[in-house]
C-alpha cells in the first residue's frame, strides 16, 4: 500500500515540474520583443515602424559632376618663335628687351660673321666659273661651225656649262638659308663686294619672353638669342589625378578662374588631354585656349579650374537610404513583407541627396530608401536587449 503512495506521489510532483518549466518558458517567450531576429542584421518592423518606412528599387540616371583642379597659365607652345643665328658670328648690334613688342622683319640683332663672309665668296666663284663656261661653249659652237672640232667637244663644254650653273644655284641657295636677304643678295652679285654682317630679324610679331645674349658674344646656329611669343592667346594647363582619366575627353565644359582676377569668369572647352600618366605625380596634363587680346591673364598666373564630367548611367540610391556604421557603408534590403537585412553596400560619389551604387545589390531588390535610420535605432536597440 505504502509502495503505490510512493509511485503516485512521484508522478504527482513529475507533472507539477512539467508544469512550472512550461510556465517559465511561456514567461520567456512573452519578455522577449516580438520583432527579435536570430540573425542580429536582421529585424522584423513594427506597424508603427513599417508607416515611418519606404521601400524602393535602385534607380539608374545620368551622372556628370565636376572635377576642380588647380591651374595656371602657360604661353601657346605653338605661337613661340625662337630667334637664332643660322651662322656662326659675333653680335655686333642687338636690339632686344624683355616684353617689348615686335613685328615680323624687325631688326633684331647685326652678325658680324666669317661664314657668311666665304659662302659670298663662294657664289662669286661660282659665278665666274659659270661665265667662263658659258664663254667656251660660244667658242666651241664656232670652232664646231668652222670644223675645227666635233659634236663630242661641243657636247661636254655644255655639260660643264650646266654644272657650273648648279653651283651658282646651289650657292644662292647657301646665302638664302644663311638669312641674307634678297636685296642683299642682288646687291652682291651687281657689285660684286663683300659684306659679312648680318642681320637677324623678328619671324613673327610678338613679344620678347626672355633675352639670351649680349653684344659682343660669338655664337653658334644652335643658340638662342631670345624668345619671342604671340600672347594674344595662351594656354590654361592642369594637372588632373589619373582616377578621373575614365571622364575625361576633350570638348568637356570648363569654368575657370585665375587668383589675381577674381570676379572674371572664364568659360571654355578642354582642348586637349594627355594621353599618357605622369609617373611621378600620378596625373594627366589637360588644357584649354585662354583668348587673351588684351593681354590682361600673364603666364605662370595660379587659377582654379572646373571640368565637367560627361554623363554616365549608373546606378543610384538615395543619400538617406545608407546607414553608416564604423567605415562601411550598409542598406536594408527587404527580404520580407516587415522583414529587413542589413547589408553592406560600396558606393561612389554623391550629388543631389544621391549616392553612385558601386556593388552590393542586385537588379530589382527592394531596400529602405528612408527611413533607414529609424530602422537601424531599432535594430541596435533589440541587439542591446537580446544580449
Amino acid at each position: 500500500m505504502r509502495t503505490e503512495r510512493g509511485a503516485v506521489a512521484a508522478v504527482f510532483l513529475a507533472i507539477m515540474l512539467a508544469g512550472c518549466n512550461n510556465a517559465v518558458s511561456r514567461n520567456k517567450e512573452e519578455a522577449a520583443p516580438h520583432n527579435a531576429l536570430p540573425n542580429p542584421l536582421e529585424i522584423r518592423a513594427t506597424p508603427a515602424l513599417m508607416e515611418r518606412l519606404k521601400v524602393g528599387e535602385v534607380s539608374w540616371t545620368d551622372v556628370g559632376g565636376t572635377i576642380e583642379v588647380a591651374a595656371r597659365v602657360e604661353v601657346d607652345e605653338t605661337r613661340v618663335a625662337r630667334v637664332g643665328a643660322p651662322v656662326m658670328g659675333r653680335i655686333t648690334e642687338l636690339d632686344i628687351r624683355e616684353g617689348q613688342q615686335v613685328t615680323r622683319g624687325q631688326v633684331l640683332a647685326v652678325l658680324d660673321s666669317t661664314g657668311l663672309s666665304e659662302a659670298q665668296l663662294g657664289l662669286l666663284k661660282a659665278m665666274s666659273q659659270q661665265q667662263l663656261a658659258q664663254r667656251a661653249v660660244e667658242r666651241a659652237e664656232q670652232l664646231l661651225n668652222a670644223g675645227v672640232i666635233g659634236s663630242a667637244e661641243l657636247r661636254r663644254r655644255e655639260a660643264e656649262l650646266a654644272q657650273a650653273t648648279a653651283e651658282v644655284a646651289a650657292s644662292r641657295d647657301q646665302l638664302r638659308i644663311l638669312g641674307m636677304p634678297k636685296d642683299a643678295l642682288e646687291n652682291l652679285e651687281r657689285t660684286r663686294s663683300i659684306n659679312s654682317l648680318l642681320r637677324v630679324t623678328a619671324k613673327t610679331d610678338g613679344t620678347v619672353l626672355e633675352r639670351k645674349v649680349a653684344v659682343g658674344q660669338v655664337i653658334q646656329p644652335a643658340d638662342t638669342l631670345a624668345e619671342i611669343a604671340d600672347l594674344t592667346q595662351l594656354w590654361l594647363v592642369a594637372d588632373v589625378p589619373e582616377q578621373n582619366a575614365g571622364t575625361l575627353t576633350a570638348g568637356q565644359t570648363v569654368r575657370a578662374e585665375v587668383l589675381a582676377l577674381p570676379g572674371v569668369p572664364i568659360r571654355g572647352k578642354l582642348s586637349f588631354v594627355s594621353v599618357t600618366v605622369n609617373p611621378e605625380t600620378r596625373t594627366i596634363r589637360v588644357r584649354m585656349d585662354l583668348p587673351n587680346p588684351h593681354h590682361k591673364y600673364k603666364p605662370a598666373m595660379l587659377a582654379t579650374m572646373t571640368i565637367s564630367d560627361r554623363a554616365q548611367r549608373k546606378q543610384v540610391i538615395p543619400a538617406a537610404a545608407v546607414v553608416r556604421d564604423g567605415n562601411k557603408d550598409y542598406v536594408f534590403v527587404q527580404s520580407g513583407p516587415d522583414v529587413f537585412t542589413l547589408r553592406p553596400v560600396t558606393l561612389g560619389e554623391e550629388f543631389g541627396g544621391q549616392r553612385v551604387l558601386v556593388d552590393g545589390l542586385r537588379s530589382g531588390e527592394k531596400i529602405v530608401v528612408d527611413g533607414a535610420f529609424h530602422l537601424n535605432n531599432e535594430r541596435t536597440r533589440l541587439s542591446v536587449l537580446g544580449a
